[in-house]
């Protein structure tokens, strides 16, 4: 497979690379069978975190006697030092390696937790520490919010930035992705299926290749799913005309009810759990069902409560049926749960 460089970190990676949040889905044999067949294809890029589950203790065991020429990269949510070198340290232990090639602070989408992370005692110090020390090669970070990320590849501590991308939510190819070309950092597009919502992999990965410093790291479940994507996206290949128009329709139809999770809805008054209840239907879709029970509990917990008052529409850049969406979510949950 065709390798790409991720931005400054000078890591050459397969130009599409895998994604671990579905594989917690799957037994552990058929997991490391899924993950091995990757490797069979040429991808060398993983990508998992401290909270996917199990999916670090399975990739872990499927790489072993296959780390050399592999690039892993993982998360961690933590704030403080303590909880990010706890976090470190399990990710070194799980994936069975002595180094992570590429370690990302979980999904900053707002200035206070950063500043948690910048701060004395904060998670940054752990990674700067486990980077002196060669348990970590780079750090990035990943985020919903654009106009934090933004903010964020001018941080001279980060190499890489992981940030949803694909057909639907392209609003960063007018902005972000330059800027983090300009400033040297890999980007790495989270979501290039619209998480699990678009399934026609064909216009998603074609429309992908137009961006050749985009690294695509798609959630696997099934070695067809990557033998498809990984042909695509070594093919090099871009829209046709025709597919343009095709893939223009769809994502038209999708972005109408698609949650980009930016956070503008938020706070609910309420305390209606806004963005799980939108993105419910493709937490379905990629996570295990036990795990399932509990977030459907979660949300019907607040989700009757809900007054309808409209605010959260209001402030919706996309004019999403956000009280729509609630109470379908709420519908599901209940069926999840064995509640009529």
């Amino acid at each position: 497979m065709r390798k790409k460089t991720l931005g400054k970190t000078n890591l050459h990676v397969s130009a599409v690379g895998f994604g671990g949040i579905p594989i917690q889905r799957l037994s552990e044999d058929d997991a490391v069978a899924v993950i091995r067949h990757a490797l069979d294809l040429g991808v060398t890029f993983i990508d998992t975190a401290a909270g996917y589950g199990d999916s670090q203790l399975k990739i872990g065991k499927a790489i072993e006697g296959r780390r050399d020429g592999l690039v892993l990269a993982t998360k961690t949510p933590a704030a403080t030092r303590e909880d990010a070198a706890a976090d470190i340290e399990r990710s070194l232990r799980e994936l069975r390696t002595d180094h992570i090639d590429l370690i990302q602070f979980h999904g900053v989408s707002d200035k206070a937790k950063w500043a948690r992370i910048d701060g004395p005692g904060g998670a940054l110090e752990a990674m700067l520490d486990a980077r002196d020390k060669g348990l970590v090669g780079h750090v990035g970070f990943t985020s919903h919010s654009r106009e934090m990320a933004l903010e964020l590849v001018d941080e001279e501590v980060f190499e890489t930035v992981q940030f949803p991308f694909n057909l639907v939510t392209s609003e960063p190819a007018a902005d972000l992705i330059p800027k983090a070309i300009e400033r040297g950092l890999g980007f790495i597009a989270m979501k290039p299926l619209c998480g699990g919502q678009y399934d026609n992999a064909r216009l998603a990965f074609k429309y992908l290749n137009a961006f050749p410093e985009v690294v695509p790291i798609p959630g696997i479940e099934k070695a067809w799913e990557i033998e498809e994507i990984a042909a695509i996206v070594d093919s090099g290949k871009l829209l046709s005309g025709a597919e343009k128009a095709e893939a223009e329709k769809i994502a038209a139809d999708l972005g109408k009810l698609f949650c980009r999770r930016c956070g503008y809805c938020m706070p609910c008054a309420e305390g209606v759990p806004i963005t799980t209840a939108m993105i419910f239907d493709s937490m379905v879709k990629r996570m295990p069902a036990e795990d399932m029970v509990g977030i459907a509990r979660n949300l019907l917990a607040k989700a009757d409560d809900c007054v309808e008052c409209g605010k959260c529409e209001e402030r919706c850049p996309y004019d999403l049926p956000i009280i729509e969406s609630v109470r379908a979510a709420a519908r599901n949950a209940r069926a999840i749960v064995g509640e009529s």
